[in-house]
Formats: structure tokens, sequence, C-alpha cells
């Protein structure tokens, strides 16, 4: 992942490392820390980070829910004046969730109660005189002091519409977990509303997103906006001399198809036991040499129970998913529950790899079937998509697709619109600070 990246925010955090005593104190608050950035919601709130310290004296919060990610507190410190990390236990903080069922609440916001999160931003915020805040996901704005009604400027990021996610969880499930998701869609929507409301702007990953949460509330749809992620471009270039120095890491012989993320998310893990299930024996059945493998971390017993059918192979964590992307036939992105941007096909298009993806695991990205990425529901569609790939039918989707992403996903672009919204003095919707609409 675009660790590398993390050299050159560093040089340019100490060229304005002198002028840092004269700059706004902002209040960051993330539900996970930006550190490293392997997933897609860390490396979102990474660079978001990185780009406001050069603006900003970052007061840094947040949990950290693998424990192998307190190595990552330290690699932080050159872009935030303080920082302050809780620790998330996933067992204890699941049974705190269903109070949630008691008080009426989100379960999500007692997912994450946490007083002593709670006392170091109160205690933090008076002494250093902050009054600026980002939040990064919805549940962390329960922690803003007050309510935020003495601070000048308020904006979150909530990624995704998170509350319509477990409404697509839902659909997934039978009963009783169908119902507790639906309960969970309600409750969560509510507070995404009542915190849009509060805020000064709400920014979303895709024109989708922030599309969908104005038809969810349409009183805060004037401040509701979104920009695009980005890719590392130059770390993410199949010919890039640190990708081509390393070996091809697949069986020779092999054609092979790719899913690459983290495999402790229940999206991801529904996506490949599906396409593991459904969609390869028909491919295999005409391609026998074709191989599925599942490259992320963590991956549950339900994902490393799939390595024991033919023609799947399950990796676990790898030191760099570059090479994995490189000498694959194409990536596989068969998403049935999905909400915003998929980093997995950012990073396939950008190392010029044709994409196999759903409708749900293509939006927010502006890519045309055929020309930038092969689209693909049923199985019948995988095997059309693939024919054509073996057949070479498409000898341009690879360049045509990473010349797309560099036009649109450009985090130099989108970013400064998050420093407008948090240093206008007065009200200003997100249109008027230039966020896209």
């Amino acid at each position: 992942m675009p660790i590398a990246t993390v050299a050159q925010a560093e040089m340019q955090k100490s060229e304005s490392a002198a002028s840092s005593s004269a700059r706004t104190p902002l209040l960051f608050l993330c539900h996970r820390i930006p550190f490293p950035p392997t997933k897609g919601d860390k490396i979102r709130s990474f660079h978001l980070l990185r780009h406001l310290s050069q603006h900003f004296d970052i007061y840094l919060a947040g949990f950290i829910d693998d424990p192998a990610d307190w190595s990552g507190v330290d690699e932080l410190g050159d872009f935030c004046r303080e920082k302050y990390f809780r620790p998330l236990r996933a067992g204890l903080a699941k049974w705190k969730s269903l109070t949630g069922l008691l008080t009426g609440r989100a379960l999500t916001l007692p997912y994450y109660a946490d007083a002593r999160m709670q006392r170091w931003v109160e205690q933090t915020c008076a002494a250093r005189g902050i009054q600026h805040v980002l939040v990064y996901s919805a549940a962390m704005a329960q922690f803003v002091p007050c309510g935020g009604e003495h601070f000048e400027r308020k904006v979150i990021d909530f990624v995704d519409v998170d509350s319509d996610k477990w409404n697509q969880f839902a659909e997934q499930k039978p009963w009783p977990l169908s119902w507790l998701y639906r309960r969970e869609a309600r409750q969560l929507l509510n507070f995404e509303k009542e915190i849009a409301s509060e805020f000064d702007a709400s920014l979303f990953v895709s024109a989708a997103e922030a599309s969908l949460f104005r038809q969810l509330s349409p009183e805060t749809a004037d401040k509701t906006g979104h920009y695009n992620n980005g890719v590392d471009f130059h770390y993410f270039d199949p010919e890039a001399d640190s990708v081509s120095a390393q070996q091809n890491p697949y069986p020779e012989g092999c054609r092979i198809l790719v899913f690459t993320g983290a495999m402790d998310y229940w999206p991801n893990v529904d996506a490949v036991t599906w396409f593991a299930n459904e969609v390869l024996p028909m491919l295999r059945s005409r391609y026998p040499e074709l191989t599925f493998f599942i490259v992320g971390s963590n991956p549950g017993p339900n994902v490393q129970r799939l390595a024991k059918l033919p023609g799947v192979t399950v990796t676990g964590r790898v030191p760099d998913i570059r090479p994995w992307l490189k000498h694959a036939l194409a990536a596989v992105a068969p998403m049935r529950v999905a909400r915003g941007v998929q980093n997995k096909v950012l990073e396939g298009m950008a190392m010029a790899l044709p994409v196999l993806v759903s409708r749900k695991g293509l939006e927010g990205i502006d890519a045309r079937h055929c020309e930038h990425v092969l689209l693909a529901d049923q199985p019948e569609e995988y095997l059309a998509a693939v024919d054509g790939l073996v057949g070479g039918s498409f000898p341009d989707i690879g360049s045509q697709a990473r010349h797309r992403i560099q036009q649109q996903f450009d985090w130099n672009q989108t970013l400064p619109a998050v420093v407008n919204l948090l240093t206008t003095e007065t009200a200003r919707s997100a249109r008027g600070a230039g966020v896209q609409q």
C-alpha cells in the first residue's frame, strides 16, 4: 500500500514546521487510526490528515482496533501537534453496543462510547482553545464537546451513508439479524441527520453518496457535498522500478483472477464467497488453468475454507500488493453489498489492470463498460468478460483505465476544498467552498 508516500509527506511537513505556531488548531476525530493506510477508510483519512497538517496544527484522537496498528502511532507524530488513541476491543464493544436497545440509540454509538476519549477531547479543546473540528465518520461526532455549539467551524466526513449500508446488510441476513440491522439503519440515519443539521458541512466519498444523503436529509442538502478519493499514481504504477524489481508471485501456467482487500470486512467476505462458489466453477469449466487468488489481511475461517475449493488460493496479508495486481489476468470486485468508492477498483485501474466489477462496486467511479472496466453481476457476465480478455477483445482497457483514474482521482485536486470549508469565517455551503455537489 502507498506507505511510501509518507516520506514525501514528512518533507512537506518539515518545510512548514517553522510557521506551525501561527496556524489554527484543529481537532481531528477519527474512528480508526489513519496509519498504516492499508484499508479503504484509512487511505482516505491518512491523505486527509496529511493534507490538513500543512494548514493546521492537528490534535488527533481516535481508536485502534488492530493491535498491529499501535506501531503506527509514532509515524503520525510528524502530522500532529498532539495525538491520543484508545484501544477498541471488538468483543467488549459489541456488548456495549447492545445498550442502544435500551436507550433507543443506534448501536454504533455505544460501540464507540469511551469516557476517557471524551475527557481528553474536552480537556484538550479547552486548554488549546480549539474552535475548528473535522470529524471522520459519524460515530465520532458524539465526542464533540457540547455538540459543537462553541466551535467556529465544524465539518464531518461521513465517507459513506452508513445507515444505508445496514439496510443492505439486512437484505443478506435472516431474521432476527435482518430486524436488528434494519433498526440500526433507522436509528443511525436519525443520528446522521441530526449531525448534518448541526455541522457546517457534510462530506461524502462520491456524488452518488452525497445525492443519496440529500434525498434522505433534504433539509441539509445545501450543506452536503463530496470529494473524491485519490490514488498515488507514482506508487501504483506497473512500470515503476520498485514493482518491476519484484518477481511474479503466481505459479507458472495459471491465468489469475485476483481479489484484494481486508478479509475481515464482511462485504469482502460475502463477495469472495459468492464468486468462489457461484462464478469460478463456470469459469474453470472453460478455462481449467484459471485460478482465483484472495489477497488480503485477516482472512477468517469462512474465507480460509474457500482455499479447499478447486482453483482458490488464500494468501493472507502480503507486504506489497502491486506485483499481485501487475501479474494477474484481471482483478475482480464482485461486490454485492457496497457503499461509496472501492479503493480496490481504483488501485487495479491505476495499475493498468482490467477490472471485472459489479455495478455496486463501481459506484462513484465514472468508468465505461468495455472501455475502462468490465461490468458483471451474473456468472454469465463474468464468463463473457473472461472470454473477451482471453480472446484479446480489450487490448487497451488497462491503459485506458489508468488514464481515467489519473483524470478523476488526484488528492491534490480534491483536498483543498476541505481546507476551504474549515477556514471560512462565515457560514458557507459546500458548493461555495469548492466541494463537489
